[in-house]
């Protein structure tokens, strides 16, 4: 039985657009305008944070304790901005602990700017990106978050390339993928035990 079930397990591959947009190097000029436009956005988030008294000063946490009892006033109406669950993650885990989220915002903001910028685990600094957006939507801020959040899931989806033009055309390879260690982490020899998937896109 375990054997027949085995026999209709099949892979579906990518289409050739998905592989061009997604995994393909000669578009890496294209993610990298991407990556430089969402990192500059990010830093620059990040740095308006960073030693601003109600944010990192001596005032840490007013700002994002104001932030989210300005959110909690949207949960009133029949359509509410702010729905009921991410209400009560507000009042249970983010007021209570202002301080901290305040500083982890902060640095987080920078940390997936710098990242997709130089190109350094993109698809990591990317999802983090996304992560932050999508909160700032449940919170109902709108301004540039639902474009950052499209961008970052673009990124995500292209993380094998889209550092390509960035840290990422060497520490990738290196590193591997999961279930597959690149050099840095195993010491196999033979081409079979290489990662595949990033020396193939990087002959194009």
């Amino acid at each position: 039985m375990a054997h027949a079930n085995a026999q209709h397990h099949t892979q579906v591959g990518n289409s050739p657009l998905a592989e061009l947009l997604f995994g393909d190097t000669r578009l890496a000029w294209l993610w990298l305008i991407i990556r430089l436009y969402a990192g500059y956005e990010w830093v620059m988030a990040g740095l308006e944070k960073l030693g601003n008294p109600v944010w990192t000063g001596p005032k840490a946490g007013t700002a994002i304790a104001g932030f989210a009892a300005g959110a909690l006033k949207k949960t009133a109406g029949n359509n509410p901005d702010v729905t009921g669950w991410y209400a009560s993650f507000l009042q249970t885990l983010v007021i209570p602990n202002a301080v901290a989220w305040s500083w982890l915002i902060t640095f987080g903001e920078i940390a997936v700017g710098l990242g997709l910028i130089v190109g350094l685990f993109t698809g990591i600094a990317a999802f983090f990106g996304g992560l932050l957006n999508a909160n700032y939507l449940l919170a109902g801020t709108v301004s540039t978050n639902p474009v950052l959040f499209i961008l970052a899931t673009w990124l995500v989806l292209a993380w094998r390339v889209a550092g390509h033009w960035g840290l990422d055309r060497w520490v990738l390879p290196a590193l591997g993928v999961p279930g597959k260690p690149g050099p840095a982490l195993h010491h196999g020899d033979s081409a079979g035990d290489r990662p595949s998937g990033y020396a193939a896109g990087a002959a194009r």
